[in-house]
């Protein structure tokens, strides 16, 4: 065995082959060998025995709005990146709007990468902006490392951030696909939201017909007609409408450069249980009802979805009013993401195995970070630790997001996360240690 500075030792392992028995050899802040259980520890070396909980991947978060700088009572590098590592999340990708500037030009980027560096309690890349006027500044920033480009094709919700037209958007994704980037895509069709009746009050019905699914479908049946026609990389961010599945199915098939995301709030909300009045469910597209979310299963089993992501979009609570339409809409989860997502899974027979794929593996790949997602030699020595029988009530108070507001409030969920660990170093173990040690990633490093 070659020298190594540390050993994590766990009868359940995940790795890309399945879940095993085995010792996770780490040197220089990377898996150096995964061997089996009863490996001879080195005299010198220390020794994490994990017991019976799982060593799984650290997880891999490619949509979080951080709010920073500009919206900083939001959330902001620090809490959200403590939030992160308590909830088993060592990598994440911060969205380019709510931050005041926004991350549209390199400048922009620049201002947000100084204002992240020495807060950051996990590792952190950041994703450009695609907005109307700005098809000059995508190259530019593409080549200062961002790691793809989002536009919205409705309204965002905030001025600085405009959504784009057919045209924009085509001009865009053209420019995209002259340097091979990826471009993310808010995709709901601004005429039916505009057709649709408007939010207003306290019954979330009203909020969810203002949202209807057609609007999703729509956006996204002509993303993949323009994507086909440029051969174009793209991405949809936080699918809702499972009705959209068989076409993104169909398009994957035809070999449409397409891939799909969906978040926990989609996979373990409904509509039913939403109260009125209870606007931190608020999100856009909708949580939608339970037959939905079924669906939208099937569409993680069969691998017409890609992966799961947080689309944590905290807010202060003066914002979460009662009326669905004058309410923020966005959910806080960024902590809560594993178990949430874990609970559910296990009552439908998917396993760990599936969980670190959806959570880890896939969003990694996404983003070409090769280093991250998997537990085999080569990669960041990155890892969450997690007591999948045990169980916790969520406690607002207890999380470590800035602003105490979550949907899961009372939610009694599985999975207990022990500790993270980045590269090799452990980085929460029931409290998130107080040095951040994350570093600010590019799309050219670690890949």
């Amino acid at each position: 065995m070659p020298e190594t500075a540390l050993v994590l030792r766990s009868t359940r392992v995940v790795t890309p082959q399945g879940t095993r028995a085995a010792s996770v050899t780490v040197k220089d802040g990377t898996i150096d060998a995964v061997l089996p259980y009863g490996a001879q520890v080195p005299a010198g070396v220390r020794l994490a025995d994990l017991g019976d909980d799982v060593l799984l991947p650290g997880l891999v978060d490619t949509h979080v709005h951080v709010n920073d700088p500009g919206r900083t009572e939001w959330e902001g590098f620090w809490t959200a990146t403590r939030a992160a590592a308590a909830g088993g999340i060592t990598t994440l990708v911060d969205m380019p709007l709510n931050s005041l500037p926004p991350t549209t030009t390199t400048a922009h980027l620049a201002t947000k990468r100084a204002v992240a560096r020495g807060k950051a309690h996990i590792d952190v890349g950041f994703w450009g902006g695609a907005v109307p006027g700005n098809a000059k500044d995508l190259r530019p920033l593409h080549d200062a490392g961002v790691f793809g480009f989002k536009c919205f094709l409705s309204p965002s919700g905030v001025d600085e951030f405009p959504e784009v037209d057919q045209e924009q958007l085509a001009l865009a994704l053209g420019e995209i696909a002259g340097f091979d980037g990826l471009l993310i895509v808010h995709a709901e069709d601004p005429g039916h939201l505009a057709a649709a009746p408007a939010p207003h009050g306290s019954k979330y019905a009203d909020f969810l017909a203002s949202r209807p699914r057609i609007s999703e479908d729509d956006a996204i049946a002509g993303l993949i007609g323009l994507a086909r026609r440029l051969h174009a990389r793209v991405h949809v961010l936080h699918l809702s409408s499972g009705d959209a599945l068989p076409l993104i199915a169909a398009a994957k098939r035809e070999g449409v450069r397409i891939t799909v995301e969906t978040c926990p709030h989609f996979l373990t909300l409904t509509a039913e249980e939403v109260p009125d009045g209870a606007t931190e469910f608020k999100c856009c597209p909708p949580i939608r009802e339970a037959a939905n979310r079924d669906a939208l299963w099937a569409g993680l089993a069969d691998g017409t979805i890609d992966c799961i992501v947080s689309d944590h979009s905290p807010s202060t609570a003066d914002l979460k009013t009662a009326d669905f339409g004058a309410a923020w809409g966005g959910i806080s989860s960024l902590q809560l993401g594993l178990p949430a997502i874990w609970t559910e899974a296990r009552g439908r027979g998917h396993s760990l195995d599936e969980v670190a794929r959806w959570m880890a593996t896939a969003p990694a790949a996404l983003v070409g970070l090769g280093r991250k997602g998997a537990i085999e030699p080569g990669r960041d020595a990155d890892f969450a630790v997690l007591a999948p029988e045990e169980t916790f009530t969520v406690d607002p108070q207890a999380l470590q997001h800035r602003n105490k507001i979550t949907a899961y409030a009372g939610k009694t969920l599985h999975g207990v996360v022990r500790s993270t660990w980045l590269r090799g170093r452990r980085i929460n173990d029931g409290a998130t240690l107080a040095d951040p040690t994350g570093e600010l990633l590019e799309r050219t490093q670690r890949a």
